[in-house]
């Protein structure tokens, strides 16, 4: 959860940065969807970890709350980046769609009635999985926005379309 709020705190830098460059619309509009996408995953952050788990409907409320996630990941990954940042969209994308796998597996661990104790364990860990690979992805754009090397922050970089080994 960490990450979530980093990646909030990162994108108010960004904003600093990006308006230090001049009045440019297409980046003014980049700013502020990148604003928009932190600030929406910091609150799905709140939100998910306030779910009372002993409430009735808590689980409709916590996958509601994943698919909302999904939902911001998927605008993320169609962002119109600028053009002086369009090395970075192929990380929005795979962000995109490593999240919608993770939402899927969660879904399908916390629905299949059928699932024994090790299916559900191996699905919802594949999810996990799935969910670290787009906030690493997330991380690594803000990271390169910054002009910082995301190596030196501990985000190894994996060049895209190479990541379905992962």
């Amino acid at each position: 959860m960490k990450k979530k709020l980093s990646l909030l705190a990162g994108s108010l830098s960004l904003a600093v940065i990006l308006t230090a460059c001049g009045r440019d619309p297409q980046l003014e509009q980049f700013k502020t969807d990148i604003d928009t996408f932190c600030t929406n995953i910091s609150m799905l952050d709140t939100s998910i970890n306030n779910v009372d788990t002993s409430a009735d409907g808590a689980l409709d409320e916590m996958l509601g709350y994943l698919e909302d996630l999904n939902t911001e990941f998927q605008k993320f990954a169609d962002l119109d980046f600028p053009e002086e940042f369009d090395y970075l969209e192929p990380y929005a994308d795979e962000a995109g769609a490593y999240m919608a796998e993770a939402v899927s597996s969660y879904m399908d661990a916390y629905t299949n009635e059928t699932y024994t104790e090790e299916m559900f364990t191996a699905t919802y860990q594949y999810a996990r999985e799935n969910e670290s690979r787009a906030f690493r992805r997330v991380q690594i754009i803000i990271t390169l926005l910054h002009g910082e090397d995301p190596e030196t922050l501990g985000l190894a970089t994996v060049a895209p379309e190479e990541t379905t080994s992962e």
